[in-house]
């Protein structure tokens, strides 16, 4: 986990991922899109492939990125975690401002 999560630390990587998720890039493209040099882009590409968060298949002359489902979802089973640990402080949150809320009304009904 920490390695998918430093893997995408890094600004020009998420987005390199954000243009992946939208389907399978060359090289070329990628360093089209973000206006990087090939060398930074074929950098950051290694960095995700050794993170395991992109596979690469060659067509032609050119290497094909695309994104790796499986580190996603484990991202997403571990973020879960904490998705719930916030809803149930919402959850009090909210109890708490209608407790409030209550008290308020009570003690305008009674002035």
């Amino acid at each position: 986990m920490q390695t998918t999560l430093s893997a995408l630390a890094e600004p020009n990587r998420l987005q390199i991922v954000e243009l992946l998720r939208r389907k399978p890039r060359s090289v070329g493209e990628i360093v089209e899109r973000l206006g990087l040099r090939q060398p930074q882009v074929s950098k950051h590409l290694r960095v995700l492939s050794d993170a395991g968060l992109v596979e690469v298949r060659a067509v032609a002359q050119q290497r094909i990125y695309s994104l790796r489902a499986e580190p996603f979802k484990e991202l997403d089973v571990w973020l879960e975690r904490y998705r719930r640990i916030v809803e149930e402080r919402f959850d009090r949150l909210d109890d708490l401002i209608r407790e409030r809320e209550k008290g308020d009304k009570k003690r305008g009904n009674n002035s």
